[in-house]
């Protein structure tokens, strides 16, 4: 079962987009270095129709995208709920420590893979190993490179 231990309106993970991000527990990942260790425990309330329909009425005219931040261990679970987001006209993103698309890509219309790996850094980090893809029409587009901004003061 899928459980958010929290969410927030974020403006970064996903470029161009308002984004509703639901951080998800039990993340069998455990990846060294984390910066949310406390995913790895079995926290937060349950997702289900009546949790997301209660934060869509909250901030659905604010958002234009939900991004499932996790939920590893289950993804024909997070397949099913981006499915339900998808469906109210909203874009759906999933944020996975895994190395290779899940089963039902197409609910997805961003998909960010790959372990957090302390030396390469994030998808800040141009040595980073993940990679955030964009999906348009059946083909997956990585579009990582938009969050390696250059310096520009000398």
């Amino acid at each position: 079962m899928l459980k958010v231990a929290s969410f927030d309106i974020v403006f970064q993970e996903i470029p161009g987009e308002v984004t509703l991000a639901l951080n998800l527990s039990n993340c069998p990942c455990h990846c060294p270095g984390c910066h949310s260790q406390h995913l790895a425990e079995d926290i937060g309330e349950e997702v289900n129709e009546e949790l997301l329909n209660g934060l869509l009425a909250r901030y659905g005219s604010m958002i234009t995208c939900v991004a499932f931040m996790g939920g590893d261990a289950e993804p024909e679970e997070v397949a099913k709920w981006a499915e339900w987001v998808k469906s109210r006209a909203l874009k759906t993103a999933w944020y996975s420590g895994r190395t290779s698309y899940p089963r039902n890509p197409k609910v997805l219309d961003y998909l960010k893979l790959g372990p957090y790996i302390e030396s390469l850094g994030g998808l800040k980090s141009e040595k980073t190993n993940q990679r955030l893809y964009k999906r348009e029409d059946d083909s997956w587009i990585d579009i990582t490179s938009v969050f390696w901004k250059k310096n520009l003061a000398n």
